[in-house]
């Protein structure tokens, strides 16, 4: 004997189901998509910096020696070359003091000649070389190269902070603040 009440329960959840299977409902849509929007607004509330992360090529190539400010403690950095009291550079040599040296770059295949007041980051670049660097101020070794032979009778730099003396001896530069006093050959992107 069938619980007639039970079976007639079962039919009508049946046929319930069975409709609402049918049955046209709302319909589904997709929700806008946001994701640019939400990166915009965080880009906003990152501070901008002049100095590129490390080991990144910098577009531009940072601030320039100099600009870096802030407050009493960085005050000492503005003061450029031309104020009182500041030494001159190497990019400062006058015109008839200048002289020119056959560098070779490795890499690139090519000799050229680079002035002792242009620095050897800059002149590569001048023959469309694309040469890694990053703070283009001798405080970082992205620029990093290695000469064939002592950087310290062959180089100078202006104000590098990265190099210790042994490192220079094994002919390593920084071609972002480099300028020749010899001719030589050079491997860029070898650091030390």
């Amino acid at each position: 004997m069938v619980n007639e009440l039970g079976v007639a329960i079962g039919i009508g959840l049946t046929l319930v189901a069975v409709l609402m299977h049918f049955s046209r409902g709302t319909g589904w849509t997709t929700n806008e998509d946001i994701s640019q929007q939400v990166l915009e607004r965080r880009a906003e509330t990152v501070p901008e910096t002049d100095f590129p992360e490390p080991m990144n090529r910098s577009i531009g190539g940072g601030a320039p020696a100099g600009a870096i400010g802030g407050g009493e403690a960085g005050g000492e950095l503005e003061e450029g070359g031309d104020g009182e009291g500041g030494a001159s550079g190497p990019a400062d040599i006058p015109e008839d003091e200048i002289e020119y040296y056959e560098i070779e770059f490795v890499k690139e295949g090519e000799t050229i000649e680079i002035a002792n007041n242009e620095n050897i980051l800059d002149r590569g670049e001048e023959e469309g070389w694309d040469l890694p660097y990053a703070c283009r101020q001798g405080q970082c070794v992205s620029c990093a190269g290695q000469i064939d032979g002592d950087a310290n009778d062959l180089i100078e730099h202006d104000n590098q902070s990265m190099l210790g003396e042994s490192e220079m001896e094994d002919g390593y530069t920084l071609t972002c603040v480099a300028y020749p006093r010899g001719e030589f050959s050079i491997e860029t992107g070898e650091q030390p």
